[in-house]
């Protein structure tokens, strides 16, 4: 069966994730390509920022205290982000008031939000804002979206800071719906950044329900700062059936895990 190059790239990322490298000419075996198609897919997740190459492979790269720019991780995982956005809109009811934290994954989702009535968002992300001016101008939905001020992260296209902080407190929303630089039993939720990991901390802390969106590529994985304990995620939304290893841990099975 022939893989699409995207999904090939996926599929790499995914076992770099599970193993910590990849080499090239497992590569080329599993895939029935050439070696000059594995380097170049390499070479490509290499500019975005997702791997370092080495002599004969790749190994993960590491991002301590940043991710790669927003606009490099558009195309990563997209089909995954695609239907986990979908599934995450069936969770919004007509007449609710929702977080929409700042990610790829968030921008997917906003794209998905249609047939609402009635609906109040409020989002720290520049590119989801944009998305869901232009579905209120479509009529794709009814209500109104909330810009939350702060520091603007070029880079990251996302607002944050303690003034951020400040405006969530003024809301009681129903739904946050969070994302994650990375999932991990030991550490729960955390992200790439200090100021968006403190502005997702205020979203779980002031809504009334937490629903985490976060594909494969998360798990297992903890990235700089902690956001919150996984006991404290109401529902996670994911492409992947839930993790073997969390069965033996009786409050993580309290999650409500959705399958998209």
């Amino acid at each position: 069966m022939t893989v699409l190059p995207e999904e090939r790239k996926n599929e790499i990322l995914k076992e770099l994730n599970r193993m910590g490298k990849v080499k090239v000419m497992e590569l080329v075996a599993q895939f029935h390509v050439s070696e000059e198609t594995i380097r170049r897919d390499l070479m490509i997740l290499e500019e975005k920022g997702l791997l370092k190459r080495v002599y004969g492979g790749a190994i993960k790269s590491v991002f301590q205290f940043e991710e790669p720019p927003f606009t490099h991780r558009t195309t990563v995982n997209q089909e995954a982000k695609v239907k986990i956005g979908k599934k995450a809109v069936e969770l919004i009811s007509n007449g609710d008031v929702i977080i929409i934290d700042v990610g790829t994954t968030m921008l997917e989702f906003a794209k998905c939000i249609e047939n609402k009535k009635d609906i109040t968002i409020i989002t720290n992300s520049l590119p989801v804002s944009s998305v869901l001016t232009d579905s209120l101008n479509q009529n794709k939905f009814t209500g109104q979206v909330l810009l939350l001020g702060g520091q603007i992260d070029p880079k990251q296209q996302s607002i944050s800071g303690s003034f951020t902080e400040q405006l969530l407190d003024q809301f009681n929303p129903d739904k946050a719906f969070i994302s994650a630089g990375g999932v991990s039993i030991k550490n729960g939720v955390s992200n790439y950044h200090l100021h968006e990991s403190l502005v997702s901390r205020k979203m779980v802390e002031v809504s009334k329900q937490v629903i985490m969106l976060t594909d494969y590529s998360k798990m297992g994985v903890d990235t700089f700062c902690k956001v919150c304990p996984l006991e404290k995620v109401d529902v996670i939304v994911s492409d992947q059936p839930f993790p073997e290893e969390w069965r033996s841990h009786s409050k993580l099975e309290e999650i409500n895990w959705i399958e998209a």
